[in-house]
């Protein structure tokens, strides 16, 4: 009877002790299992490997992994971030590297396509240590290029792009490969110039707006300091986003059609020539008729600070209002007087941009278009702090934020 006794409390420790391995073991799962994206620990300098004693600190490393599927190329971005709990994240180091031709190009042969791909995610698998590849997200964002295409022939690209991501050790989910439309373009170099800057870190420290001028279209981008300027916006310039805990409400649109080339090709009337008579006077009768009443003029602009891109900064540094490589600031009226100047010598010398009048006074136009006074004063840059001005980064921020966002 004593013997069946001591078996009794035997057997009920034995459970007991079971169901406490049990939980043991399900708690120290679920405090180690890392958020997608990221790990917790910080990675040594030396090789990147991850060690004890790194892993009891606070800093969080983690990665991400953007292709950028232009229609002349596609670019690998790599981005290392730490994070210390409850911070934005800081951006510690970009790998970069472009290949040629883009996407678009492999529309009659898809299996091509997939050659370029491999190459570069062999340099994100040298950069991201092995450890960290099964968090780190893989994402694909195609722009213009593949807009153009055909429907199912820009599909089957992003088809075997999406297979040749799914058979790659890092982290891919269903919308791993999309295209993006211009808004999300706007939005993303929006976060990017905004992280860059430090006003996403800073509540206090005011928001700056973005100004993009590509071959097809145009984007402007800012967050409205007033009600009003929301109220008073038309239908779909205005859009919300999460991010880091916090709601943005920005004014948001891309006009498809308004870029240099698209107005080039406008203003000619689809017919190949000279651009307008090499006088300012003409071509800002052509431009400004071109552009009537199709872009909306919103009058917070005047009293925000704003970045400009892309032709915006290439013309600029090709007449020398800004330096090519470090960029620098002016104002519309810059760009006015560089306008006149230039279309005043080519009535002399046609020289050898024989579109520059033209281009430099449809840029002027169109700034004052958007609300934008001849004393407003923009800043051009490629890099802020060695970092590509992209819409990349604020794209992989935004992806990998609310990737978070779905763990809770």
């Amino acid at each position: 009877m004593e013997a069946m006794k001591i078996s009794k409390r035997f057997f009920a420790f034995g459970i007991l002790a079971c169901i406490a391995i049990y939980v043991a073991y399900i708690k120290w799962h679920l405090d180690s299992k890392p958020v997608v994206g990221a790990t917790e620990g910080v990675a040594e300098s030396r090789g990147d490997k991850l060690n004890h004693q790194a892993l009891t600190t606070d800093l969080s490393v983690f990665y991400g992994i953007m292709f950028d599927a232009g229609s002349t190329g596609t670019r690998i971005h790599i981005f290392k971030f730490t994070q210390q709990p409850k911070e934005t994240p800081k951006l510690t180091h970009e790998t970069f590297k472009a290949l040629k031709p883009g996407l678009s190009a492999y529309a009659d042969d898809v299996e091509k396509s997939g050659q370029g791909i491999k190459e570069l995610l062999e340099v994100a698998k040298k950069e991201v240590p092995v450890e960290l590849w099964k968090f780190t997200p893989l994402v694909l964002k195609a722009t213009a290029g593949l807009r153009l295409l055909p429907g199912e022939k820009a599909q089957k690209l992003l088809d075997k792009v999406k297979e040749i991501f799914q058979a790659s050790p890092f982290f891919v989910r269903d919308n791993c490969v999309s295209i993006m439309n211009g808004s999300d373009e706007g939005i993303s170099a929006w976060i990017t110039i905004n992280f860059l800057t430090g006003s996403l870190d800073d509540p206090q420290k005011r928001s700056v707006g973005m100004l993009d001028l590509g071959g097809g279209s145009t984007q402007i981008t800012f967050l409205p300091r007033t009600e009003a300027t929301l109220q008073s916006s038309p239908a779909g310039h205005t859009t919300s986003f999460q991010m880091f805990n916090s709601t943005y409400k920005l004014y948001s649109y891309s006009y498809l059609g308004l870029g240099l080339m698209s107005a080039r090709l406008a203003i000619l009337g689809g017919v190949e020539g000279k651009p307008c008579e090499p006088l300012y006077e003409s071509c800002s009768n052509k431009v400004a008729k071109m552009l009537y009443k199709k872009v909306h003029k919103a009058e917070e602009v005047k009293d925000l600070d704003f970045y400009t891109f892309s032709y915006y900064y290439d013309r600029a540094a090709e007449v020398g209002l800004i330096d090519k490589e470090k960029g620098g600031s002016l104002t519309v009226g810059d760009f006015e007087i560089a306008a006149k100047y230039v279309c005043k010598t080519m009535e002399i010398s046609p020289g050898s941009s024989p579109f520059l009048c033209m281009d430099l006074t449809y840029i002027t136009l169109l700034l004052q278009e958007l609300g934008f006074p001849k004393s407003q004063v923009f800043k051009l840059a490629r890099k802020i702090d060695n970092v590509e001005t992209s819409w990349a980064l604020g794209a992989t921020f935004h992806y990998i934020d609310s990737l978070n966002r779905l763990q809770y």
